[in-house]
């Protein structure tokens, strides 16, 4: 493990390849590029309609959006290189944002900060964004969404339910690049390169997975102290 791990710090620190974050621009077939942005579509489109809904019953929400929106795109701006998964690990805030403002919500500011990343700091890549958005917008988003309300449900407390969000979304989001830039690659030897891009994530990711768990607690905490009505609107949200 220790001889492992010095390989994976060597390759990171002397590599000159592969520093885009997220999933490198041109790294996907463009069969897959189609793919991944046919699945986010559906998902960002939601996004958008819910966002007019609520601003409709609420004006000042869209600036509690774009204060999100705000947050993830510097939260996911801190990238690791990985130069032999061809991708970057970084913390990505869709946890936190799904159970700030929902997670079809969590899906569009994470569109438009990928989008943003893409176009001016030279991060990710537009053929892949599609794939970029599925894996840390969809199911970044869900699987905070999911965890945060299961977690209540069993009488977890707040401040353990959003530190769990905030954990699995992360993780959640890194096994879907995995799978994404597995199946690119090689379909025939899915399970192999799965679990070789899995395996190098680890060392970044288990960290930043367990930071990003303190930083979803912390902000639904202080968020559900100063404006509570924003926490309870998610409780009766029909367009998740």
């Amino acid at each position: 493990m220790p001889l492992a791990l010095s390989l994976i710090i060597v390759l990171t620190v002397f590599a000159d390849k592969a520093h885009a974050m997220h999933i490198a621009e041109g790294l996907l077939p463009a069969p897959w590029a189609i793919f991944w942005f046919a699945a986010s579509a559906p998902f960002v489109f939601l996004g958008l309609r819910n966002l007019k809904i609520r601003s409709a019953a609420d004006p000042n929400f869209k600036a509690m959006v774009g204060l999100v929106g705000a947050a993830v795109f510097v939260i996911s701006c801190m990238p690791i290189p990985i130069p032999i998964a061809g991708t970057c690990s970084h913390p990505c805030g869709t946890g936190m944002a799904a159970i700030l403002i929902g997670p079809t919500l969590s899906i569009l500011v994470a569109s438009v900060a990928l989008t943003l990343q893409a176009l001016f700091l030279a991060h990710g890549g537009l053929t892949t964004l599609g794939a970029n958005i599925f894996a840390m917008g969809v199911v970044g988003s869900y699987v905070g969404y999911g965890t945060f309300i299961l977690s209540r449900r069993m009488g977890l407390p707040i401040f353990a339910s959003a530190f769990l969000a905030g954990l699995l979304s992360d993780w959640g989001t890194y096994a879907m690049t995995s799978v994404s830039l597995a199946a690119a690659l090689d379909l025939n030897s899915f399970t192999t390169l799965f679990t070789t891009i899995f395996i190098a994530f680890i060392p970044t990711q288990l960290p930043l997975g367990i930071i990003e768990g303190f930083i979803s607690a912390g902000a639904y905490t202080f968020l559900r102290s100063r404006r509570p009505e924003y926490t309870a609107m998610l409780a009766g949200e029909t367009n998740r």
